[in-house]
């Protein structure tokens, strides 16, 4: 399994942190443009979605089975009926809206205000159009 990978391999704990916190070598990037960003947004909050279950679920695992409530062999073969399987999927769809919440954002603003990229010279000149002192 997954989780026995650093154990069987020789990996300590602290040796793990160390190579996973290391500096890398050459210097940071940096991402600039906005589809970068976003993306990049959207993997750190599956990230972090899945680093908290996985804690989670390793918990529960481990209590079940210390006390001999169920094997971990019961859950890796658990086969969910179909109203559980409809709720999963609810889930799932829901987990989805909120990783891609940031992109759901960006649709409603661009639909509330289409012009809202115009460049500032491109808005002065539309503000002047209306204002009776600059048109003199």
């Amino acid at each position: 399994m997954a989780r026995d990978w650093g154990a069987q391999n020789g990996m300590s704990i602290a040796t793990a942190l160390n190579t996973a916190s290391a500096k890398p070598a050459g210097k940071r990037p940096y991402f600039m443009t906005p589809e970068v960003e976003r993306v990049m947004a959207i993997a750190m909050a599956i990230a972090q979605e899945l680093a908290v279950a996985r804690a989670r679920i390793d918990t529960l695992e481990r209590i079940l089975e210390r006390k001999g409530v169920m094997t971990r062999a019961e859950i890796e073969t658990f086969e969910p009926s179909t109203a559980e399987a409809a709720e999963r999927g609810l889930w799932t769809q829901e987990y989805i809206a909120r990783v891609l919440r940031i992109v759901q954002q960006e649709a409603e603003q661009m639909a509330a205000a289409p012009n809202a990229d115009l460049a500032s010279e491109e808005v002065a000149a539309e503000m002047a159009k209306d204002d009776p002192e600059v048109a003199r």
